[in-house]
């Protein structure tokens, strides 16, 4: 491949993540010969079947698209050789990918991962940069092997998480950060510039798929640790609690400087007027600016005190 031909390439990522990365494959003048996403899901109340973000972008550009329900077969190998790619680059397909399809491009297969590696290895690194309360995270492009997120780093760009990112908006600015990073990543590679470096395995941390279990909020935690809990679960599977037996959920934590001075749980601050309500932790006081009954919508602390009037001295409970 020389420096000016554009990479022929096949993209496999399926959420809104890999959205931006295709997109700015696309931008940049790489030939993107098909995508690969996974199967379209039922979405919604209607359960109606829906496609994929990288789907319906594909469809748009007029690109061909893949959905197979299993990639691990001669036929979907043989597909993807009948593109003659110069390499796979993925981003958030959902499948561990085999070998024979790792090592079919003549450039291998490129991965657009959301943590700084060997950190976060896994499917949820950019949850569990918030979860774990760290101020930076960042992409790293890397060569993929067999290994789960064990392949060379090829380029790392860095981002700042700031005290109120969510996953969900962490991961907006990290998939535009991945775009950029992949484009450049790219052009480095056409021109030889491109040094592999190995991952320190010692320092490798691991980031598990998230699951409900880790919802519920135990109010003896220190408030910085449950604001990390509920900006890292949103959007889902979100923290929860409970209020006279109704189930609770909490949007906008801010970790207040005063002591709570009151039993963990205990609404210790009721300013509707500004949408600010005060509740005590093990260690220091919690403010949330956002609520949701089960089953309700999520509402400012204002527009919930009408319909549901909230007091001091109520305690939230955690539920299971």
């Amino acid at each position: 491949m020389s420096k000016t031909k554009p990479a022929r390439i096949v993209y496999m990522g399926t959420p809104d993540f890999a959205l931006e990365p295709l997109q700015a494959l696309l931008e940049h003048g790489e030939e993107v010969a098909a995508v690969v996403c996974q199967p379209d899901r039922p979405k919604g109340r209607g359960k109606k079947l829906s496609p994929p973000p990288t789907k319906e972008l594909a469809l748009s550009r007029g690109i061909p698209v893949l959905q197979p329900s299993d990639i691990r077969t001669p036929e979907f190998l043989a597909a993807i050789r009948a593109l003659k790619p110069d390499c796979l680059v993925v981003a958030a397909y959902g499948r561990i990918l085999p070998g024979p399809l790792l090592n079919l491009p003549p450039l291998g297969t490129i991965n657009v991962h959301g943590s700084l590696l060997p950190a976060y290895r896994g499917a949820a690194p950019i949850q569990w940069a918030i979860l774990n309360g760290e101020s930076e995270t960042g992409v790293t492009i890397m060569q993929m092997d067999e290994g789960m997120d064990t392949g060379d780093i090829l380029l790392q760009r860095p981002l700042t998480i700031q005290p109120d990112d969510t996953s969900a908006s962490l991961a907006i600015r990290m998939a535009v950060l991945g775009g950029q990073a992949l484009v450049e990543a790219l052009d480095l590679l056409r021109a030889g510039k491109l040094t592999r470096s190995k991952q320190d395995d010692s320092r490798a941390t691991l980031a598990p798929p998230l699951n409900k279990e880790m919802s519920p909020i135990d109010w003896t935690r220190p408030a910085a640790r449950i604001s990390c809990q509920i900006r890292g679960l949103d959007p889902w599977p979100l923290a929860r609690t409970t209020l006279h037996g109704q189930g609770i959920r909490l949007f906008k934590p801010e970790v207040a400087s005063e002591p709570a001075g009151a039993p963990p749980g205990t609404i210790t601050m009721l300013q509707p007027e500004s949408n600010r309500l005060g509740i005590s932790t093990g260690e220091g006081c919690l403010l949330v600016g956002e609520i949701q009954r089960e089953g309700g919508k999520r509402l400012s602390i204002s527009a919930f005190h009408r319909g549901h009037p909230l007091a001091l001295g109520q305690r939230f409970g955690s539920q299971g």
